[in-house]
Formats: C-alpha cells, structure tokens, sequence
C-alpha cells in the first residue's frame, strides 16, 4: 500500500532514502522555513558577526566542521575565521562576511 502512494506522490515528495546523511548536529529551519543565520555589526560597523542559532545535537562538532570545510585549508579566509560555540546551542563566528558563504554550506550539507 505504500508503495502505491508513493507511486502517486510527486518526486519531491516522495522520502529519498539514498539522500539522508547523519550528522552529529541539527540545524532546524526557523518558522518562515529559512536556516537560523544572522548577522551583527557591532562597534560603529568595525565588528561584523555571523550568527547561527538553535543547533541540535553536537555544536562543537558543527563548528569543527565549519572551520574545516567552508573554505580551503590554505585561503587566506580560513585564517582569518574564528568560530566560537556559546551556550552548546549558538555558533559565533567573526572575522568576514561570510553569512552567504554559511547559509550555502548548510544547503549543501542538506539543512
């Protein structure tokens, strides 16, 4: 029977089980359906901060991951980002403007 259902159910709502990756962390989508990245500008514009709230699961390895992955180990950008884990749930992460490299990263890890 649910394959029956399945057979009618348009492709992009159909379950895709070959897609599911496992992560030690959940970043939820806020209650318009986007991903929960802000951002600060503090100090009279000098201090820009990229904010990531409510995450599931493993912050800390969310951050790893991030200072890992989200650019190249060698770029400048790497260098320059600092990610700090406040309250186990918020990620703050200084030293760009990175909101849209951060909002893309998420997309592609399948938030």
């Amino acid at each position: 029977m649910f394959a029956s259902i399945q057979r009618l159910l348009p492709t992009s709502v159909a379950p895709r089980a070959q897609h599911l990756v496992h992560h030690p962390y959940f970043v939820p989508r806020n209650s318009r359906g986007n991903l929960p990245v802000y951002t600060d500008i503090r100090n009279a514009g000098t201090r820009y901060l990229v904010l990531v709230h409510n995450i599931d699961g493993n912050a800390n390895s969310l951050a790893r991951d991030l200072q890992k992955s989200l650019f190249e180990r060698s770029s400048h950008e790497s260098q320059r980002m600092n990610v700090e884990v406040v309250r186990g749930k918020n990620l703050i992460i200084t030293g760009g403007r990175w909101k849209h490299h951060i909002v893309e990263w998420l997309k592609a890890k399948g938030f």
